[in-house]
């Protein structure tokens, strides 16, 4: 493990500590890259208008139009946290914003295992079936890749509008309008919009058409702002990455959140997490409210979710959400099993002459495949596919096996998948993600000679350096520090993926050592670079890891603020530990 610390240009922490920026935040903004000290407000305000979002201002017109003709409209959701908060906003917005109009909105989630990911002529049959007969589709989530599903749409006549974020191929499906700010030609800034942020700033603009127009002025015009709870958990349920656009949007659905203002299905979630709502964080909304909502659909489809997220009354949204807290119980069995048969598999392969991973078990579940990649992707620190059984067969009678990636930083998923799909073009049946994150289907048969050409890949492009496990933290805090102050104005920012949250390192005496549950380490610790001895010893808990500590200790730490007593205390989260003396390079 090498460990290297963020770098922070100390002129302009100077210039942030003079703007009144706390110096720890001044410090840690810098080293993110923060270069200006109006960057630093959150405010709603400064959120980037949508004029530079290609297709966003026609999209807009094109629905507003739709609206005042009554034409009955269905959002295609996809089946994450992602495309589930895309559809509720979608719901949500096009109804607040046609009231006057009566505007019929229904939605539809493709089920992942009978119909495959996004606009497929499957869902576009089903679609056509509803009644009433939608007029047109919209997209969330998902699309931009759907060129045979807005075919079939086309030919039934029905008009598809696109909203997605995901990166496109050569070919762009041929919707009646796209908005996705990763299309060729789209100059906005902010390329890291999550599907849920496409689908907002789509609302945007027809708020803005429908003002035009004179359906409302700016005084009495419809509020969008209530959606920002939605916008905030899919953003960061996505991983997006968080510049500072996606940073408002998160700051103004955590500050709805805190406020009490929330949604009646974001309410129940953060409960059925073991959450409190009234502190809650970005990492909260990834790691307890997120994987609740994305449990319907690894495990079912996700119309349980959505149902939850539109729900208007506690009862009901409370019930739903704690059918989603089963599911996710139900989802970690399952992960749980997976894992250990995939470590079993490994133990049989001298994994130390490998580039990536690729795994495959007929009795693997489609829906946690992602999850199981994560866990793979994170102990080995190597790229890695891991494929199911579908529920369906190719034209030649194989069963197709659907996969699902992730990856290490320094090399890009979806283009190596592009390249494969290339230079072996009867390989891979579809694919399609991210740089981090990807999907594909291939035929059983073909899984060895995949494996094959993914190894040949990875083993090209990753290099020793690029297989070597880096810490990037942000130094040593002082002992007078690590208090719960420092923990709560660490809490109130707004961190996550590309705008990491801190982690930093220290030398530690540890004067007690105990095991909770039988898998996780809890300590009490003194910090070796104390001037002056702690008047008591700070708390450490290092989750899933049950092995016991030398009595001196170099840790890499998260600051949290445990306030499970009556007092609140700092707490370090423990995220490794090295020998003293550990070099950063």
């Amino acid at each position: 493990m090498i460990l290297i610390e963020r770098e922070a240009n100390q002129e302009l922490v100077e210039t942030f500590k003079k703007a009144n920026t706390h110096p720890l935040l001044a410090k840690l903004f810098v080293s993110r890259g923060m270069m200006n000290v109006a960057d630093i407000s959150l405010e709603l305000k400064n959120l980037m208008p949508p004029d530079q979002l290609k297709g966003c201002q026609d999209a807009a017109k094109f629905l507003v139009d739709a609206i005042v003709a009554k034409s009955p409209i269905l959002i295609v959701a996809d089946y994450d946290c992602d495309g589930a908060t895309a559809c509720a906003v979608g719901v949500l917005g096009l109804n607040t914003l046609g009231q006057q109009f009566n505007t019929q909105v229904d939605f539809l989630v493709p089920n992942r295992f009978t119909m495959g990911y996004g606009l497929t002529p499957e869902v576009v049959e089903l679609a056509a079936s509803r009644s009433p007969r939608p007029q047109i589709l919209i997209t969330v989530d998902n699309g931009i890749a759907s060129i045979n599903g807005v075919n079939a749409a086309n030919e039934l006549g029905m008009d598809v509008v696109v909203t997605d974020h995901h990166l496109p191929a050569d070919d762009l499906p041929a919707a009646t309008h796209i908005v996705n700010p990763n299309q060729p030609g789209c100059a906005f800034p902010s390329k890291a919009l999550a599907g849920v942020g496409v689908m907002f700033y789509l609302l945007l603009a027809i708020r803005s058409e429908m003002r035009a127009r004179g359906f409302f002025s700016l005084e009495n015009q419809p509020k969008l702002e209530p959606l920002l709870d939605l916008v905030a958990l899919g953003t960061v349920a996505d991983v997006a990455n968080l510049d500072r656009n996606n940073r408002i949007l998160v700051n103004a659905g955590l500050k709805k959140m805190r406020q009490g203002n929330a949604s009646p299905g974001i309410k129940a979630l953060f409960e059925a997490s073991g959450r409190d709502i009234n502190k809650a964080n970005a990492f909260d909304l990834g790691f307890g409210v997120g994987p609740r909502l994305n449990a319907a659909g690894r495990l079912a489809d996700m119309t349980l979710g959505i149902r939850c997220l539109l729900s208007t009354k506690y009862p009901q949204a409370q019930q739903l959400a704690q059918e989603l807290d089963r599911m996710n119980r139900e989802r970690r069995h399952i992960e749980t099993g997976m894992q250990e048969t995939a470590l079993d598999n490994l133990a049989e392969i001298n994994i130390s002459n490998l580039h990536g991973l690729t795994l495959v078990d007929p009795t693997w579940h489609q829906g946690v495949i992602g999850i199981l990649a994560s866990r793979l992707k994170d102990k080995y620190h190597l790229p890695v596919f891991v494929f199911a059984h579908a529920e369906e067969l190719d034209h030649q009678g194989q069963v197709i096996l659907k996969g699902s990636g992730r990856s290490i930083s320094g090399f890009h998923l979806r283009d190596a998948l592009d390249l494969i799909s290339k230079k072996y073009p009867d390989l891979i049946l579809k694919f399609g993600g991210h740089s981090m994150a990807a999907g594909l289907s291939i035929s059983s048969s073909e899984f060895e000679q995949f494996k094959s050409a993914f190894e040949e890949v990875a083993s090209s492009w990753l290099d020793e350096d690029a297989l070597s496990r880096r810490l990037i933290h942000d130094g040593e805090l002082e002992a007078t520090q690590i208090t719960p102050e420092t923990a709560r104005i660490l809490s109130d920012e707004i961190w996550g993926q590309g705008f990491p949250e801190p982690i930093f390192t220290g030398n530690f005496k540890i004067i007690k050592q105990t095991v909770l549950k039988d898998k996780h380490l809890k300590l009490e610790l003194v910090p070796l670079n104390s001037a002056s001895p702690a008047s008591q010893p700070l708390l450490g808990i290092w989750f899933n890891h049950a092995d016991p500590l030398p009595q001196e200790i170099c840790l890499a730490y998260r600051l949290l603020l445990d306030e499970f007593l009556a007092y609140p205390r700092a707490q370090l989260n423990i995220q490794s530990a090295y020998p003293l003396h550990s070099n950063d390079s």
